[in-house]
C-alpha cells in the first residue's frame, strides 16, 4: 500500500515525501524569512538574435491494467469535487460542466451531502427530452435532480479495498455494474454511520490514462469494449 495515492484525470500530479524526496532540477524550494522585506526580481528582454521557445509538455505517465486502482482515482482530498445544487436545471448543470471542464457533477442538497451524481450523457442525452415530454415543460426547464443517477443507486467502494486493487479491478467492476462511475468512501473516524466520498472512479478516466483516444460521442459499451482490448494487449 502506498501511502500517497495519485488523483486521476486532468488533476494528477506526482507528490513525494520522505526519503527519497525528488525535485524537478532548477526548482529547488529555498526558505525565506516571513520579515524578510519583498524585492521584485530581475527581468530581462530578448536581445538580438534571440529567440523564445514554448516549454514541450511532460507526457502524463500511461497505466497499464496491472497499475493501482489509486492512480486513476480522482481523490478528493487533493482535488475539490465539482458540485451543483438539486433545484439547478440540466441548461446550468451544462455551462457548470463547460467551465470547470468536468463531465461529472455532484449533486448536493442545501446541507451538501451527495444525493446523486449527474453526468454529460444525462445532460445531452435522452433523459431530459423524455422527463420534459412527460411533465411538460421546456427541455431547459428540466432539473438535474430529474435526470440524475441517485445516491443510493450509485456503487460504492470501500477505499481500504481500493488502495489493494488494480486497475484492472475496477474496470471489472465498472462492467460488472454496467455503470460508468463509481463512488470511493470512507468510514468517520468518530461516527461510523458518516460516510465520507474520497473519490471517484469514471470509465472516460480511465480510458483517457490507458492512452485510448477521446471518443466523440460518449458510448459506454463501446469504451467497455475499447478498454478491455487495451488491457488485454
Amino acid at each position: 500500500m502506498r501511502s500517497e495515492p495519485k488523483r486521476g484525470g486532468q488533476f494528477v500530479e506526482k507528490m513525494f515525501s520522505g526519503f527519497g524526496h525528488t525535485t524537478v532540477p532548477g526548482t529547488e524550494r529555498v526558505e525565506r524569512s516571513s520579515e524578510e522585506p519583498y524585492r521584485p526580481l530581475r527581468q530581462s528582454k530578448a536581445g538580438p538574435g534571440e529567440t523564445y521557445y514554448l516549454q514541450s509538455q511532460i507526457p502524463e505517465s500511461q497505466v497499464q491494467a496491472t497499475s493501482p486502482a489509486t492512480d486513476v482515482m480522482t481523490d478528493l482530498k487533493r482535488v475539490a469535487g465539482v458540485t451543483i445544487d438539486t433545484s439547478a436545471n440540466i441548461d446550468e448543470a451544462q455551462r457548470t460542466m463547460i467551465a470547470r471542464g468536468v463531465r461529472a457533477l455532484f449533486v448536493v442538497d442545501k446541507a451538501r451531502a451527495i444525493v446523486g451524481i449527474t453526468t454529460s450523457n444525462d445532460i445531452y442525452g435522452e433523459k431530459p427530452i423524455q422527463v420534459a415530454r412527460d411533465k411538460r415543460v421546456r427541455h431547459v426547464d428540466v432539473l438535474v435532480r430529474e435526470v440524475m443517477t441517485p445516491a443510493d443507486r450509485l456503487e460504492a467502494l470501500e477505499f481500504q479495498d481500493v488502495v489493494k486493487a488494480r486497475v484492472g479491478d475496477i474496470v471489472e467492476t465498472l462492467k460488472r455494474s454496467g455503470r460508468q462511475h463509481a463512488l470511493v468512501i470512507e468510514s468517520g473516524s468518530t461516527d461510523a454511520a458518516t460516510r465520507t466520498v474520497r473519490g471517484v472512479f469514471s470509465l472516460t478516466q480511465i480510458a483517457r490514462q490507458l492512452g485510448l483516444p477521446a471518443q466523440i460521442e460518449y458510448d459506454i459499451a463501446r469504451t467497455f469494449a475499447e478498454i478491455e482490448a487495451a488491457i488485454e494487449k
